[in-house]
């Protein structure tokens, strides 16, 4: 890092709003119908004011402050004014139960809890007895049964009066080396572990990060991913202010695609299941059409993808320039409009993106950055960049981001992105750390002669048949999520003699479907029973997948009703599948397929 740069985030939140401090609004956030704002200034007064409450309610450095909330500025606020301190925070997915809340309140000992509205204070009520180190509870919004919770608005009037000066000097002796946050992992199995990074760590991250992504003041966002996961929390809400980015926090998952017409961002962070989504409303739009428009969507896609490659690969035919022209004008040119047009770059991480759908956004005028890391790591390792861009792969490793891959192909690395360790787990940190500091990701993957990095799979979710065939599911279930009559899949067979899957069918495109062919099905059970129904769904899983070998395409497959869910259990917060926790759900309806089709089947 150069000697400018922040070496914490008390740094980079103090020098950002003397940077910006003309700049009239920093944060939004929709409430009631109408987007409220947030200066610069009014960030770093709240900010000093809250910091200040927190310290005559006895919280000290080193101490733990969690923060039980969706997306809104007094989230920021309360991450900022606990650094400031020296303490550390404790961010919590706002849908998890109230056992698991349980668990990270008092694995890490908060003293204080910032919760959202009534429906998180009721949550933490049903456990705060079992937490002895909770000493506050602190409520953003105005609740009806406040009880002993403090309500936040009053620790900003408390603070006012708090000196700037003396408050400033503190946040910035909080050293790089001091513990910023744990964030609780949200593990298939298991209790979650606490992982603690540092400030150094985090700040680190957002500077080698805009050593390869460019991004400026006259940007906006919009977020919608959880703060509580370190993507959103590094990328979203540290990178962003560093920027001068206007943020803009969506109203939640579901009003999305409104929020990006209101508030035409340039810039977003998804997981893939968000470019999943859109992608399978085009195919929807387009298959409900005439059949005219439905040939021009496909000659589009197809166009597009021709482009794509070419494009990247720096030599774009004449003709097939003017024929994506065309595309563009016909297609492409309405989804750039459903983003807000204003819109310059997707980036991806948490997950495989498909490179179809990489390929579809790029076409469309709407490239997908897409990146990786874990929350181990701060967490970026590699990012796709403008200059350095390959679909396939998650890009090169950032600045000072070391990476090499095992003999057994899992991905190691090393530098000041790595976590400190596993709060109060010494046997779990030694079996992630190398002594000389190099960290097992679990994932499997591949670095190219001109170093890209691609991802091929979890090292606990590759599938190894009793034949000894290894196959790594997520490509081929996200291959087949591009079917527009598949919302869901997870593939199974680990041990067993074969492969098969579970299909969670797009039950609306099916009966779109079930009409045009006159099946004559009542209601969703009807059409899910009918035989036609299931021969439709393999027809279309085996073509999307016509390229693999044979070993690696499921031979049966199992019908879920239902998407799977956070509240299920069956997703993590980050959307997510569990698989060993679906696997066990629908044990039954496996069993049966494999006792009804015996190996040589």
């Amino acid at each position: 890092m150069s000697d400018t740069a922040p070496r914490t985030l008390n740094e980079l939140f103090l020098d950002a709003v003397a940077r910006f401090r003309t700049r009239p609004v920093a944060m939004r956030r929709k409430t009631n119908g109408s987007w409220s704002e947030l200066s610069y200034t009014e960030l770093h007064e709240r900010v000093k004011s809250v910091s200040h409450a927190l310290a005559t309610l006895g919280v000290r450095a080193g101490d733990r402050v969690a923060i039980l909330s969706e997306n809104r500025p007094e989230w920021a606020i309360a991450d900022y004014a606990t650094l400031a301190l020296g303490a550390a925070d404790v961010p919590i997915y706002p849908t998890l139960p109230a056992r698991q809340v349980a668990y990270i309140l008092r694995d890490s000992g908060a003293a204080v809890a910032f919760v959202s509205s009534q429906s998180q204070l009721d949550k933490l009520r049903q456990v705060q007895a079992e937490c002895p180190a909770l000493r506050h509870v602190v409520t953003f919004d105005a609740v009806a049964t406040p009880g002993d919770a403090l309500a936040f608005e009053a620790l900003v009037s408390e603070g006012r009066e708090a000196p700037a000066g003396p408050w400033e000097a503190a946040a910035r002796r909080v050293a790089a080396d001091d513990l910023a946050t744990l964030i609780y992992t949200s593990g298939t199995t298991g209790d979650p572990k606490g992982v603690m990074l540092s400030h150094g760590n985090i700040t680190s991250n957002v500077v080698f990060s805009l050593a390869r992504i460019r991004l400026t003041d006259a940007d906006e966002c919009l977020s919608f991913l959880p703060l509580s996961h370190i993507f959103e929390r590094m990328a979203g809400h540290y990178l962003m202010l560093q920027c001068g980015v206007l943020i803009n926090y969506a109203g939640g998952i579901d009003t999305v695609s409104a929020d990006m017409l209101e508030r035409r961002p340039s810039v977003m962070l998804s997981v893939p299941r968000l470019y999943e989504k859109i992608h399978a409303r085009v195919q929807e739009s387009a298959a409900s059409g005439s059949t005219l428009k439905r040939r021009i969507f496909r000659w589009a896609a197809a166009t597009g993808a021709r482009w794509a490659e070419a494009r990247i690969a720096g030599r774009v035919p004449a003709g097939l320039q003017l024929s994506h022209r065309l595309a563009d004008r016909l297609v492409f040119s309405k989804l750039r409009e459903r983003t807000g047009g204003r819109l310059r770059f997707f980036v991806s991480g948490g997950a495989p993106l498909n490179p179809e759908i990489a390929r579809f956004f790029y076409a469309a005028g709407l490239p997908i950055l897409e990146g990786y890391g874990l929350t181990e790591t701060s967490p970026v390792i590699a990012v796709n960049t403008f200059e350095d861009f390959r679909i396939g792969t998650v890009g090169k490793p950032i600045p000072r981001a070391e990476v090499r891959i095992a003999a057994d192909g899992e991905i190691l690395t090393r530098g000041p992105h790595v976590m400190r360790g596993y709060y109060n787990k010494p046997e779990a940190t030694r079996e992630a750390l190398t002594p000389d500091g190099w960290f097992h990701t679990g994932d499997i993957g591949e670095l190219s002669p001109d170093g890209y990095l691609r991802i091929t799979d979890r090292k606990k979710d590759l599938i190894v048949t009793a034949g000894g065939k290894n196959i790594a599911p997520q490509p081929i279930e996200n291959m087949v999520k591009t079917s527009r009559y598949v919302t869901n899949a997870v593939m199974i067979g680990d041990r067993r003699s074969f492969p098969i899957m579970l299909l969670v069918p797009n039950v609306p495109v099916l009966h779109d479907w079930a009409r045009h062919h006159g099946l004559g099905v009542a209601d969703d059970a009807a059409l899910l029973a009918h035989p036609a129904t299931m021969e439709k769904l393999e027809r279309e899983v085996k073509r999307t997948l016509r390229d693999l070998a044979r070993f690696e395409v499921p031979k049966r497959f199992v019908l879920v009703p239902q998407d799977f869910s956070l509240e299920a259990g069956e997703m993590t917060p980050t959307l997510k599948v569990r698989r060993r926790v679906v696997e066990e759900k629908y044990r039954a309806q496996i069993e049966a397929v494999y006792a009804a089709f015996p190996p040589d089947a």
